[in-house]
């Protein structure tokens, strides 16, 4: 199974903000859509960063005093560890675990955001196929092969 799978379910919108946009209002855009992060794009829908709730928080234990005016472009992660559509899905967890994130925008080909997956995406698309290959293996058992 890949993250195109996934995709095809989940549907390729992605919640974005501006990087000006203030921390209090990433803050209500997480909370509006109940996600753990948003891209940070550029007016021509370029991907600048990825911005979650952890960085929030790592942010707010940085500056006590209060992280309200900060912008996204400046509490944002740059590095974006990135999936395409035929990445298998045991590869994309392999890569949260390692690299220590929990989304990963989709790009295609042609480096066009396309989507973006969740670890708890990837454990459900994980667990279903599990299960799946479950029924199958005792539909073969119990057909006599």
């Amino acid at each position: 199974m890949t993250i195109a799978n996934i995709l095809r379910g989940k549907g390729s919108q992605v919640v974005s903000v501006g990087p000006q946009d203030d921390a209090a209002a990433v803050a209500r855009t997480l909370a509006q859509h109940r996600i753990g992060a948003v891209l940070v794009r550029d007016a021509q829908g370029g991907v600048l960063g990825i911005l979650s709730e952890r960085d929030i928080v790592r942010a707010l234990a940085g500056q006590p005093e209060g992280i309200g005016r900060l912008q996204a472009d400046q509490l944002m992660t740059r590095v974006l560890h990135t999936v395409s559509p035929e990445t298998p899905i045991t590869a994309a967890l392999s890569m949260v675990t390692d690299r220590r994130v929990r989304h990963l925008p989709v790009l295609d080909g042609a480096g066009a955001l396309v989507g973006m997956v969740s670890i708890g995406d990837l454990v459900k698309a994980r667990i279903a196929e599990a299960e799946q290959e479950a029924s199958d293996l005792r539909n073969y058992v119990t057909s006599g092969g």
